[in-house]
Protein backbone atom coordinates (compact mmCIF):
# COMPACT_ATOMS: atom_id res chain seq x y z
CA UNK A 1 0.00 0.00 0.00
CA UNK A 2 1.52 3.28 -0.98
CA UNK A 3 -1.30 5.25 0.89
CA UNK A 4 -2.12 5.19 5.18
CA UNK A 5 -5.07 5.99 6.54
CA UNK A 6 -5.24 6.58 10.50
CA UNK A 7 -8.01 7.84 12.62
CA UNK A 8 -7.35 9.96 15.91
CA UNK A 9 -11.05 10.65 16.77
CA UNK A 10 -12.62 13.27 14.71
CA UNK A 11 -8.97 13.58 12.50
CA UNK A 12 -8.21 11.48 9.77
CA UNK A 13 -4.64 11.14 8.78
CA UNK A 14 -4.14 10.33 5.28
CA UNK A 15 -0.14 9.65 4.51
CA UNK A 16 1.33 9.54 1.05
CA UNK A 17 3.94 6.24 1.92
CA UNK A 18 6.29 5.84 -0.89
CA UNK A 19 9.29 7.02 1.26
CA UNK A 20 11.38 5.49 -1.45
CA UNK A 21 10.50 7.53 -4.70
CA UNK A 22 10.36 10.47 -2.53
CA UNK A 23 6.20 9.70 -2.17
CA UNK A 24 6.06 10.81 -5.96
CA UNK A 25 2.63 9.85 -7.11
CA UNK A 26 1.65 6.53 -9.88
CA UNK A 27 -1.94 5.99 -10.71
CA UNK A 28 -2.23 3.19 -8.19
CA UNK A 29 -1.41 5.75 -5.44
CA UNK A 30 -3.70 8.33 -7.02
CA UNK A 31 -6.17 5.64 -6.53
CA UNK A 32 -5.58 4.38 -3.44
CA UNK A 33 -5.73 8.63 -2.55
CA UNK A 34 -9.43 8.64 -3.62
CA UNK A 35 -10.39 5.66 -1.86
CA UNK A 36 -8.54 7.73 0.90
CA UNK A 37 -10.95 10.47 0.78
CA UNK A 38 -13.86 8.56 0.47
CA UNK A 39 -13.15 6.78 3.95
CA UNK A 40 -12.46 10.30 5.24
CA UNK A 41 -15.94 11.47 4.58
CA UNK A 42 -16.74 11.48 8.07
CA UNK A 43 -13.98 13.43 9.55
CA UNK A 44 -13.76 17.10 10.79
CA UNK A 45 -10.88 17.40 9.87
CA UNK A 46 -8.29 15.70 7.47
CA UNK A 47 -4.44 16.36 7.56
CA UNK A 48 -2.58 15.22 4.04
CA UNK A 49 1.25 14.50 4.71
CA UNK A 50 4.47 12.39 3.59
CA UNK A 51 6.52 10.03 4.86
CA UNK A 52 10.06 11.18 5.26
CA UNK A 53 12.11 12.60 3.68
CA UNK A 54 9.33 14.58 1.32
CA UNK A 55 5.82 15.63 0.95
CA UNK A 56 5.56 14.61 -2.83
CA UNK A 57 7.98 15.02 -5.02
CA UNK A 58 5.61 15.06 -8.19
CA UNK A 59 4.83 12.62 -10.26
CA UNK A 60 6.37 9.04 -10.96
CA UNK A 61 7.22 9.96 -14.41
CA UNK A 62 7.47 6.02 -15.28
CA UNK A 63 3.66 6.07 -15.16
CA UNK A 64 3.09 9.56 -16.61
CA UNK A 65 0.62 9.74 -19.50
CA UNK A 66 -2.14 12.25 -20.06
CA UNK A 67 -5.28 10.32 -20.22
CA UNK A 68 -5.60 8.00 -17.18
CA UNK A 69 -3.22 9.41 -14.95
CA UNK A 70 -4.00 13.18 -15.38
CA UNK A 71 -8.06 12.36 -15.06
CA UNK A 72 -7.75 10.45 -11.72
CA UNK A 73 -5.09 13.09 -10.03
CA UNK A 74 -7.46 15.92 -11.10
CA UNK A 75 -10.47 13.79 -9.53
CA UNK A 76 -8.07 13.34 -6.33
CA UNK A 77 -7.11 17.20 -6.29
CA UNK A 78 -10.79 17.93 -7.07
CA UNK A 79 -12.18 15.50 -3.71
CA UNK A 80 -9.64 17.88 -0.90
CA UNK A 81 -12.50 20.50 -1.94
CA UNK A 82 -15.65 18.12 -2.08
CA UNK A 83 -14.37 16.90 1.53
CA UNK A 84 -17.14 18.29 4.02
CA UNK A 85 -14.69 18.95 6.81
CA UNK A 86 -11.34 21.01 6.66
CA UNK A 87 -8.45 19.47 4.77
CA UNK A 88 -4.59 20.39 6.06
CA UNK A 89 -1.53 19.97 3.91
CA UNK A 90 0.95 19.48 6.35
CA UNK A 91 4.58 19.73 4.74
CA UNK A 92 7.86 18.37 5.69
CA UNK A 93 10.12 18.82 2.26
CA UNK A 94 10.22 18.64 -1.19
CA UNK A 95 6.15 19.07 -2.51
CA UNK A 96 6.96 19.53 -6.27
CA UNK A 97 5.05 19.38 -9.38
CA UNK A 98 1.96 17.07 -7.54
CA UNK A 99 3.43 18.09 -4.60
CA UNK A 100 2.36 21.70 -5.03
CA UNK A 101 -1.12 20.58 -7.12
CA UNK A 102 -2.22 18.34 -3.84
CA UNK A 103 -0.93 21.15 -1.69
CA UNK A 104 -3.13 23.72 -3.35
CA UNK A 105 -6.14 21.72 -3.06
CA UNK A 106 -6.06 21.31 0.74
CA UNK A 107 -7.46 24.37 2.27
CA UNK A 108 -5.38 25.29 4.71
CA UNK A 109 -1.13 24.70 4.77
CA UNK A 110 1.04 24.30 7.31
CA UNK A 111 5.00 24.03 6.32
CA UNK A 112 8.60 23.87 7.37
CA UNK A 113 10.63 26.81 6.70
CA UNK A 114 12.93 25.07 4.05
CA UNK A 115 10.29 23.18 2.91
CA UNK A 116 9.98 24.00 -1.13
CA UNK A 117 7.16 24.17 -3.33
CA UNK A 118 7.48 24.47 -7.01
CA UNK A 119 5.51 23.22 -10.76
CA UNK A 120 8.82 22.22 -12.47
CA UNK A 121 6.59 21.14 -16.05
CA UNK A 122 8.52 23.24 -17.92
CA UNK A 123 11.72 21.35 -17.54
CA UNK A 124 9.96 18.36 -18.48
CA UNK A 125 8.22 19.79 -21.71
CA UNK A 126 4.60 18.94 -19.70
CA UNK A 127 1.63 21.56 -18.81
CA UNK A 128 -0.09 21.21 -15.81
CA UNK A 129 -4.16 21.40 -16.22
CA UNK A 130 -6.20 24.69 -16.21
CA UNK A 131 -7.49 23.74 -12.37
CA UNK A 132 -4.31 23.50 -11.47
CA UNK A 133 -3.18 27.18 -12.83
CA UNK A 134 -6.25 28.80 -11.26
CA UNK A 135 -6.08 27.10 -7.59
CA UNK A 136 -2.46 27.82 -7.47
CA UNK A 137 -3.18 31.27 -8.79
CA UNK A 138 -5.92 31.90 -6.12
CA UNK A 139 -3.99 30.57 -3.13
CA UNK A 140 -0.70 30.79 -3.54
CA UNK A 141 -1.16 34.54 -5.57
CA UNK A 142 -0.78 35.24 -9.19
CA UNK A 143 2.33 36.81 -9.26
CA UNK A 144 4.12 33.17 -7.07
CA UNK A 145 2.30 31.38 -9.60
CA UNK A 146 3.19 32.72 -12.54
CA UNK A 147 6.88 32.57 -11.19
CA UNK A 148 6.58 28.52 -10.31
CA UNK A 149 4.98 28.27 -13.93
CA UNK A 150 6.94 29.80 -15.80
CA UNK A 151 10.41 29.71 -14.97
CA UNK A 152 9.77 26.00 -12.84
CA UNK A 153 12.13 26.99 -9.99
CA UNK A 154 11.00 26.35 -6.34
CA UNK A 155 9.97 28.73 -3.67
CA UNK A 156 11.15 28.03 -0.33
CA UNK A 157 7.94 27.68 2.44
CA UNK A 158 9.17 30.85 4.44
CA UNK A 159 8.91 33.29 1.86
CA UNK A 160 5.22 32.35 0.93
CA UNK A 161 4.45 32.18 4.36
CA UNK A 162 1.26 34.82 4.77
CA UNK A 163 -0.10 33.63 1.29
CA UNK A 164 0.07 29.82 0.44
CA UNK A 165 1.64 28.67 3.61
CA UNK A 166 -0.78 29.61 6.63
CA UNK A 167 1.60 28.17 9.24
CA UNK A 168 5.29 27.25 9.71
CA UNK A 169 5.86 24.26 11.69
CA UNK A 170 5.57 20.74 11.13
CA UNK A 171 3.54 17.35 10.84
CA UNK A 172 3.19 17.54 14.99
CA UNK A 173 2.31 21.26 14.81
CA UNK A 174 -0.59 20.42 12.22
CA UNK A 175 -2.20 18.02 14.27
CA UNK A 176 -2.18 20.20 16.82
CA UNK A 177 -4.29 22.59 14.92
CA UNK A 178 -5.94 19.61 13.75
CA UNK A 179 -7.17 18.76 16.47
CA UNK A 180 -8.32 22.55 17.90
CA UNK A 181 -9.93 22.98 14.26
CA UNK A 182 -12.02 19.39 14.93
CA UNK A 183 -13.89 21.63 17.53
CA UNK A 184 -15.49 23.97 15.37
CA UNK A 185 -19.31 23.80 13.87
CA UNK A 186 -18.49 21.30 10.90
CA UNK A 187 -22.37 22.69 9.40
CA UNK A 188 -20.95 25.75 9.40
CA UNK A 189 -17.58 24.83 7.85
CA UNK A 190 -19.40 22.47 5.27
CA UNK A 191 -20.96 25.46 4.19
CA UNK A 192 -18.22 27.59 4.20
CA UNK A 193 -16.48 25.47 2.01
CA UNK A 194 -18.97 24.83 -0.54
CA UNK A 195 -19.39 28.39 -1.02
CA UNK A 196 -15.42 28.47 -1.74
CA UNK A 197 -15.28 26.20 -4.06
CA UNK A 198 -18.41 27.42 -6.17
CA UNK A 199 -16.68 30.40 -6.41
CA UNK A 200 -13.19 29.34 -7.90
CA UNK A 201 -14.45 29.95 -11.44
CA UNK A 202 -12.61 28.26 -14.19
CA UNK A 203 -15.67 26.24 -15.28
CA UNK A 204 -13.65 23.23 -14.16
CA UNK A 205 -13.57 23.52 -10.64
CA UNK A 206 -15.12 20.80 -7.87
CA UNK A 207 -17.69 23.51 -7.57
CA UNK A 208 -21.24 23.44 -5.92
CA UNK A 209 -24.46 25.19 -7.43
CA UNK A 210 -25.91 28.43 -5.88
CA UNK A 211 -29.15 26.62 -4.65
CA UNK A 212 -26.57 23.98 -3.08
CA UNK A 213 -24.54 26.51 -1.49
CA UNK A 214 -27.81 28.00 -0.25
CA UNK A 215 -29.24 25.34 1.52
CA UNK A 216 -25.96 24.68 3.34
CA UNK A 217 -25.96 28.14 4.80
CA UNK A 218 -29.35 27.55 5.90
CA UNK A 219 -29.17 24.38 7.48
CA UNK A 220 -26.51 25.89 9.62
CA UNK A 221 -28.44 28.26 10.45
CA UNK A 222 -31.38 25.94 11.83
CA UNK A 223 -29.13 23.26 13.37
CA UNK A 224 -28.75 22.13 16.88
CA UNK A 225 -25.54 23.55 16.56
CA UNK A 226 -26.82 27.03 16.05
CA UNK A 227 -28.18 27.04 19.43
CA UNK A 228 -25.68 25.43 20.79
CA UNK A 229 -22.95 28.34 19.71
CA UNK A 230 -25.66 30.89 20.97
CA UNK A 231 -25.97 29.12 24.32
CA UNK A 232 -22.41 28.72 24.87
CA UNK A 233 -21.79 32.26 24.25
CA UNK A 234 -24.05 33.22 26.69
CA UNK A 235 -22.90 31.04 29.13
CA UNK A 236 -19.32 31.58 28.90
CA UNK A 237 -18.04 27.81 28.10
CA UNK A 238 -16.50 25.99 24.78
CA UNK A 239 -19.01 25.06 22.89
CA UNK A 240 -20.07 20.87 22.01
CA UNK A 241 -20.76 21.07 18.18
CA UNK A 242 -22.35 17.41 17.33
CA UNK A 243 -22.94 18.03 13.26
CA UNK A 244 -26.69 18.47 13.21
Amino acid sequence: MSVRVEWFDAVCSIVIDRPEKRNAVDLATLREMAQAQSEARSARVVVLSGAPPAFCSGADLAGVEVGEFTDTLLDVLRGFGRQPGITIAAIDGPALGAGTQLAAACDVRVATPSSKFGVPAAKLGLAVDRWTVARVGHEAGWSAARFMLLTGEAVAAEKLFGSFVHRLGDVASAFEWARELSQLAPLTIQAHKMALESMLGDGAAASFSVAEVEAARLAAWASADADEGRRAFMEKRPPRFEGR
